[in-house]
């Protein structure tokens, strides 16, 4: 019989409480960021936690449902940052580029990136309650944004565009270029992407001098 390797989590026993959402949440984001989803196994999951792919079944259903609440813990803390940027002194184009910085992916293979494209990619055979999940995400991304564009017109930093009609082609930009630098496309790492959005903002939304 082989034994066991000290680097393998313990066995849980039988009354041995499951381990904290946050635990299971963090050990699949760093799964994601060190092999991708195709590494994301349930049984590999469980062995990182301690628990059976059994017991992860229990608690989440299926690999959609885990990922999907995955995504929702790490939104929560992108929304933190989220949250910080808007009651942050300064400009509210300081605030803008703020909440850019936090939208762009890291890099290629971006976890949360990763993550985000997998969950969106099931949408289309998810529930009415999976999707509203995602739609909730999607709504407050795009209200922030809202709020700091409205500021912006408010203190006459911005041009007096509509905040939300703009907002909506902000977000696709942003989203158009995310993919980009978290699939890897040549030419479009972050820094460069960065580059293209500040210019962007510059042109239509700066007052002209």
């Amino acid at each position: 019989m082989s034994q066991r390797s000290s680097r393998d989590p313990a066995p849980r026993r039988r009354n041995q409480p499951a381990p904290p959402r946050e635990d299971v949440f963090a050990a699949a984001m760093d799964t994601v960021a060190e092999r991708g989803l195709d590494g994301l196994t349930m049984a590999g999951l469980g062995r990182q936690v301690g628990m059976s792919s059994g017991h992860l079944l229990y608690y989440f259903r299926t690999k959609d449902e885990l990922l999907l609440q995955t995504l929702e813990w790490s939104e929560g803390r992108l929304g933190a940052e989220r949250g910080a940027l808007l009651s942050a002194p300064g400009s509210a184009r300081d605030r803008l580029d703020g909440y850019v910085g936090v939208y762009v992916p890291e890099g290629p293979r971006d976890p949360h990136w990763t993550l985000w494209l997998e969950v969106w990619n099931r949408s289309q055979s998810a529930d009415e309650d999976a999707r509203a999940r995602q739609a909730a995400i999607e709504r407050a991304w795009h209200r922030d944004l809202v709020a700091i564009l409205a500021e912006g017109v408010s203190r006459g930093e911005f041009r007096p565009v509509d905040p939300d009609r703009f907002a909506t082609r902000t977000r696709a930009l942003l989203d158009g270029f995310s993919v980009h630098v978290a699939v890897g496309l040549p030419g479009t790492g972050r820094s460069e992407v960065l580059a293209q959005v500040r210019e962007f903002l510059d042109e239509t939304l700066m007052p002209r001098t």
